[in-house]
């Protein structure tokens, strides 16, 4: 079967957890900025999780336009990552709410690690259906973003019980990492179809 229908039920989970996550932004009672201040936690672990579902929901579709069918294997990997990324919102809160203390960081941490192992498994499945010279196979190449996330997550992990900012620290960077723009995909389908890659400058 196509792709249509896996890629919507996807983006309408993802969607869900987003709203998911926005709701734990409740709104004080009072009218000060200090009840305002208190939730500066709760608001910078949702900006964070936002930032992870917006880099997963763009990487997700960049994989999925250049697919051509999807198997059982595939649904069933694409739900596996499904299901660690709606932990999210659990983790999101549990840290936010907490002021980033170590168990949750480090929960927070484990949820990303198993979301990016996830992610691999479905990049796996596909490219089995896909083959080794399909264009995903040509765009991900080495894939040092992939390889080095889980890094970050696995030290990030036990140094939240040393000091949670350690962490935190690292959660960002590996979002930093996704954010810089990512045209491995583009420059893969302009080259099949003959056309000239754009530049990956800024």
């Amino acid at each position: 079967m196509g792709t249509a229908r896996l890629e919507a039920f996807s983006d309408g989970v993802l969607a869900i957890i987003i709203t998911i996550m926005v709701l734990e932004l409740r709104a004080p009672h009072e009218t000060t900025v200090a009840a305002l201040a208190v939730l500066l936690p709760v608001f910078l672990s949702y900006m964070l999780s936002f930032i992870y579902i917006g880099i997963y929901w763009n990487n997700h579709h960049h994989m999925l336009h250049v697919t051509g069918r999807v198997n059982g294997g595939i649904l069933w990997a694409n739900l596996h990552l499904l299901f660690w990324l709606s932990l999210v919102p659990f983790t999101t809160a549990w840290m936010g709410e907490n002021h980033f203390a170590s168990a949750p960081t480090a929960a927070y941490g484990v949820t990303l690690l198993m979301a990016a192992i996830a992610y691999w498994i479905l990049q796996r499945a596909i490219l089995r259906s896909e083959g080794r010279d399909s264009v995903l196979a040509r765009a991900i190449g080495p894939d040092l973003k992939g390889k080095l996330s889980p890094l970050f997550y696995l030290v990030a992990i036990p140094a939240a019980f040393v000091h949670p900012a350690i962490s935190d620290a690292l959660y960002v960077a590996v979002a930093l990492i996704w954010l810089i723009p990512d045209r491995r995909i583009e420059r893969a389908i302009n080259a099949h179809r003959g056309a000239p890659a754009r530049s990956t400058a800024a």
